[in-house]
């Protein structure tokens, strides 16, 4: 189909550029235009045909319910989440869905935001190499993706007004990267903008954000969507390039926009641009539908949630359990699992597996006994909790090890509103430690969307699952863990610490009187943690295999003056099969920002047998060590020593190895205004300055002067201006003006 819209009204047009409804766009018939359908999709199709709205609240039709962003997180595994993107697409073309609105690639800045469950990580390299992923294989089978929410989205309280206040540095180093890879990696249809302002400006509305930078300077070529009802003044939006307001307001933004091109408040030309690309939606699939089957669905479920769950804790092995245990499963979720999140992604799951049945499935064939005692409801003030508690001593004192199934029910936390800690239930935290003291072996397996704290009764658990949320197959994979079916793979995107105060957006969360001061900068998640040494109770990277691994011959190939190649070699040194995350972080010095003590710049994940040895490759390109330079505007990698790290998880380092990089050659120029160190310390006009100044000194004044350093670094931040008048006649006009000349010249990359 054409994008040429020179044969549409400008009414036409304009129609175009908002929803007919709540999920459709609008169809001209008479023009071969086509309405499309753009549904919530970022782990499952959310197709409403009656009764809609974007929270969840009403039916929507049957689909599968994969695993969550922050399950898939933690797989460290870019195939989960293409194969997951590429299940969603099927169920897409099923149920006649043009744009899945997914998947969600916000940082994880405070482990309260409500919505951290749809969100794969704190870091940006794990956030956008995933989120690259699932775009690519959702698009793979025709339904374009939505990358969203574009940009610093990351939290609920107050989402549809709060400005964030934010440095571009931090923009640029955290809250960005993940969607500029995924646009020049993946090719979205869409990219969704957010609700927030963005240092006062609505994302909307923000031409800095939605043209200057993600279209001229990414090179984004499909359309822009806002979030449901992000759209504050439809022309501003328009004029600042996004092309498609949804959900649809009976006509009242498309009459704006008429009358402002009629009026000569708009020009045409921005029309005709975003109606454009709106047909570009329309047009047939890039692939043809595949074979779909809702068996074959829930397997693919159930196979990606194996990889996602983490083994915080195995002490004495008390994992896996053995085939004659005889086993007490305690706990509301083990029976009814909590498996994804509340809001616009909640889906009508096609299917529902419980933990605790597929435990007696597995227990019967192995001989296991297993007894299942509710222990607690999701009421923490049921007056039957003393009864259930009871019932549930009584099942852990007869058995070999006790199953307990914790974590937060859909009210606890949900797209909408942001948690205000980070507790259990505090029955939930009575119910782990009773049975803790009555079973000879205590296991706890956590079902949540955002971080919990384990502290209070971490230490009487022999081990801890963390299941995040898992899908609608995750009892299963649960299942399979536990009993040593499958060997546990997964490692934290985000770290767990130890008080929530410990948090470094803590003290700015969620901000105050519709402003939100992002004031940690690129400290963010374990780069505060390891920078500032702070104690945490699981380190972002953390994970557990039943097997063994070791990290051997670490090699540093430097392949230019910014980049470089790592290899290494990992041994499966256990006896079971296992997958090991290769995690490589860079740390360094160099440069004139303060750096974070080492960041995530390389991972894989790789498959060994027991014994089995593998060297893997890992490139390091000029982003791998450059940092944002906002006087220059652009990526700078300085010229310094560089540690190269493999990393056990972010606070533990396996093995490094030291590099010196030639970097970027930096000029920059100078104006009256620049303080007298940037002058000394510019590399041509410092020498030429200092011989300038010594020039006209007495050869003892010269000498007291260079004796004297300790009066230099007084007048450092002085500005040149004021620092010329203390001269005198020792730096004439003429002088300056030739080093100020020199200073214009064009920076060198060597």
């Amino acid at each position: 189909m054409s994008t040429n819209t020179s044969n549409l009204t400008l009414e036409q047009k304009a129609s175009l550029l908002s929803g007919e409804n709540f999920w459709q766009t609008k169809e001209l018939p008479e023009a071969g235009i086509p309405a499309i359908v753009l549904t919530d999709g970022p782990h499952g199709i959310r197709r409403q045909l009656a009764g809609e709205d974007h929270l969840g609240l009403h039916h929507s039709e049957p689909s599968t319910c994969f695993p969550p962003a922050v399950a898939v997180g933690s797989s460290w595994n870019p195939a989960v989440a293409q194969r997951l993107g590429a299940g969603v697409g099927k169920e897409g073309h099923r149920l006649g869905i043009s744009v899945a609105l997914g998947p969600g690639v916000n940082i994880k800045r405070s482990p309260l935001c409500g919505r951290n469950f749809e969100y794969y990580s704190e870091d940006p390299l794990l956030s956008g190499i995933l989120g690259a992923a699932h775009v690519t294989g959702l698009q793979a089978e025709g339904v374009g993706a939505s990358v969203k929410h574009f940009a610093a989205n990351n939290q609920e309280t107050d989402r549809m007004r709060v400005s964030v206040e934010i440095d571009e540095r931090t923009l640029r180093e955290i809250y960005l990267p993940a969607f500029e890879r995924i646009v020049k990696e993946a090719r979205p249809a869409t990219v969704m903008c957010s609700y927030n302002k963005i240092n006062g400006v609505y994302a909307s509305e923000n031409r800095w954000l939605l043209t200057e930078l993600l279209r001229d300077e990414w090179g984004f070529d499909g359309a822009v969507v806002s979030d449901w009802g992000a759209v504050s003044n439809r022309v501003a939006a328009l004029k600042a390039g996004l092309d498609l307001e949804m959900p649809g307001n009976g006509g009242t933004s498309n009459r704006e926009i008429v009358e402002a091109v009629k009026n000569g408040t708009l020009d045409i030309d921005d029309v005709d641009r975003a109606a454009a690309r709106v047909l570009s939606l329309t047009h047939n699939s890039v692939a043809s539908p595949g074979h779909y089957d809702v068996g074959d669905s829930h397997a693919l479920a159930h196979e990606l949630a194996r990889e996602c769950i983490v083994l915080l804790k195995n002490d004495g092995q008390a994992l896996p359990l053995a085939g004659n245990s005889r086993v007490a499963v305690i706990g509301h979720f083990a029976a009814a699992p909590r498996y994804q999140g509340g809001g616009s992604s909640h889906i009508n799951a096609t299917r529902e597996e419980s933990a605790l049945e597929s435990i007696r499935e597995h227990a019967a064939r192995l001989g296991a006994e297993v007894t299942y005692s509710p222990g607690f409801t999701v009421d923490d003030h049921a007056p039957e909790q003393a009864t259930l508690m009871g019932a549930a001593v009584e099942a852990a004192t007869a058995s070999d090890v006790a199953i307990i199934f914790a974590g937060l029910s859909e009210q606890d936390e949900s797209e909408g509103f942001d948690r205000n800690h980070l507790d259990l239930p505090a029955h939930q935290v009575h119910a782990i430690r009773t049975v803790a003291q009555a079973a000879p072996k205590t296991v706890v397996v956590l079902s949540h969307g955002g971080v919990v704290s384990l502290e209070g009764w971490h230490d009487d658990a022999d081990a801890i699952v963390e299941g995040w949320l898992l899908g609608q197959a995750g009892g299963a994979a649960i299942a399979e863990v536990l009993f040593g079916a499958v060997n546990p793979s997964g490692h934290l995107a985000e770290t767990i610490p130890l008080r929530l105060q410990d948090n470094p957006s803590w003290l700015n969360f969620p901000g105050e009187q519709q402003h939100v001061r992002y004031g940690e900068g690129v400290f963010v998640g374990y780069r505060y943690y390891t920078s500032a040494d702070v104690p945490v109770r699981y380190h972002f990277g953390h994970g557990l295999s039943y097997t063994t691994f070791r990290t051997d011959n670490l090699d540093i190939e430097v392949t230019g003056p910014s980049s470089a190649r790592a290899r290494v070699t990992v041994t499966n040194t256990g006896n079971l099969a296992g997958k090991h995350v290769i995690q490589l972080y860079v740390a360094t010095t160099a440069g004139p920002v303060k750096r974070p003590a080492r960041e995530l710049k390389a991972f894989t994940k790789i498959d060994l047998d027991p014994g089995q040895s593998k060297t893997v490759e890992l490139g390091l390109d000029h982003r791998s060590f450059a940092y944002y330079d906002e006087p220059l505007g652009r990526w700078v990698a300085a010229a310094g020593d560089y540690a190269i790290q493999i990393g056990v998880d972010a606070g533990t380092i396996d093995t490094q190895t030291s590099i010196t990089l030639v970097g970027d050659t930096i000029t920059r120029e100078l104006s009256m205004d620049s303080p007298v160190g940037e002058w000394f310390g510019h590399p041509v006009v410092g020498p030429a300055l200092l011989q300038g100044i010594t020039a006209s000194m007495s050869e003892q004044q010269a000498h007291a002067a260079a004796a004297n350093q300790d009066s230099m670094r007084m007048v450092e931040s002085l500005p040149m201006k004021q620092f010329v008048g203390f001269l005198g006649d020792a730096l004439p006009p003429e002088a300056l003006d030739q080093l100020l000349a020199l200073s214009r010249q064009p920076a060198e990359a060597v």
